[in-house]
């Protein structure tokens, strides 16, 4: 597995998610449980970034692995897109 994130996706997911549910969110894309972890990863340096949230809230979830604000979509798929138009 290439030590850089395979790009899952170049638009964001929206998910649904429940306070104080943890979950834990795939950072080397190669998951075929989008966007969360299902433990590809291993043998890698990646680990899944998990997190608990606090409120039950909609989010918009990074596909493309190359968003700066952990699992949460900041818009670095855009430039990919247009890079890479399907």
């Amino acid at each position: 597995m290439s030590e850089e994130p395979k790009i899952a996706g170049l638009s964001p997911m929206k998910i649904a998610l429940e306070a104080g549910k943890k979950y834990a969110f795939c950072t080397c894309g190669h998951s075929e449980a989008q966007p969360f972890c299902d433990g590809r990863h291993k043998g890698s340096s990646f680990s899944p970034n998990v997190f608990i949230v606090e409120n039950s809230e909609d989010v918009w979830m990074c596909l493309c692995k190359q968003s700066q604000t952990g699992h949460k979509c900041d818009g670095s798929h855009k430039p990919l897109r247009e890079a890479n138009p399907q």
